[in-house]
């Protein structure tokens, strides 16, 4: 076949190449063939941390030169990374888990390798984020993958709300130490009724995925400590487009319920009308009931 052809096909093996591999996430089974023929066929293997690297590579029988590229010595190993493709030598980049550079070391050998002319390849495989979103449930055609959010309070929530408006699902990492502080800006910044995705320990022998409101979720990860564990892919439901609200029949029936029954009864009703999200609708009616609301004079 032309494209096999044009990429080596199985089993290939080109020299001056650096191969950017995709490693399991949690389970050891998700390696995929061709990372471990790409793995026994490269010369070397620039590793996150040799340590996980040697023991996967010892799982599959493989021996090779580990080099360490992790985010605080990345910019002094490029140039011996460099040496290597320059003799002829092939290099497999490889992060703790998943696919290096997105959100892990390897962007600044990767662009470095590509600036020099040397050929750098994909080998896909598992990715936590793509894992996520196909369980979660949601929708949406399109997503945001943002990553880790800023540490310090003040600086996520800044983000957040530069995030606030946009009508994708938003897709972030979180470590465990911070899970129920980004939980509750997330809650603080958009809202109670968006949904989240909490997953947890993909692949893993603990995994789980969690669906709620996100007024909700601070309370389900306080119910457990084991639910504050592992590493998390946090999937937050994106905002509604004022276009395709406007557009639907909901705020009309919810704002004609709204003047004969309470606002949860209203919004019920309005759901099984018109077939729209009941989350949505609620949040509407909050809005439309605030806007009604006059302010008071001081």
């Amino acid at each position: 076949m032309e494209h096999a052809a044009a990429h080596g096909g199985t089993g290939e093996k080109r020299s001056a190449t650096l191969y950017v591999v995709a490693t399991p996430i949690g389970n050891l089974g998700d390696i995929g063939l061709r990372a471990l023929e790409t793995l026994h066929g490269v010369d070397a293997v620039a590793a996150e941390d040799t340590r996980v690297t040697r023991r996967l590579l010892a799982r599959h029988g493989i021996t090779k030169r580990l080099i360490p590229v992790h985010e605080h010595n990345e910019k002094r190993a490029v140039e011996g990374i460099l040496a290597l493709l320059r003799d002829g030598r092939s290099v497999a980049l490889t992060c703790d888990a998943g696919t290096p550079a997105i959100s892990d070391p390897g962007a600044v050998l990767v662009a470095a390798a590509r600036a020099a002319g040397f050929r750098v390849a994909p080998v896909p495989g598992p990715n936590a984020a793509i894992a996520a979103l196909s369980v979660c449930g949601f929708g949406a055609p399109h997503h945001l993958f943002y990553g880790f959010l800023p540490a310090r309070a003040a600086s996520r929530r800044r983000e957040l709300s530069a995030l606030a408006r946009l009508p994708y699902t938003l897709v972030f990492y979180e470590a465990p130490h911070r899970v129920e502080e980004c939980v509750s800006d997330l809650r603080a910044v958009l809202g109670d009724t968006r949904r989240i995705v909490i997953a947890r320990e993909l692949t893993k022998l603990f995994e789980s995925v969690h669906a709620c409101a996100l007024g909700e979720a601070g309370t389900w990860l306080a119910g457990n400590p084991d639910r504050r564990k592992g590493e998390f892919v946090l999937i937050v439901e994106g905002a509604v487009e004022a276009k395709a609200a406007a557009e639907t029949p909901g705020p009309g029936v919810l704002e004609a319920l709204m003047d004969e029954l309470p606002l949860r009864r209203a919004v019920d009703l309005a759901a099984r009308i018109t077939g729209e999200r009941k989350n949505e609708l609620y949040r509407l009616a909050l809005a439309m009931r605030k806007k009604a609301v006059p302010s008071r004079s001081r």
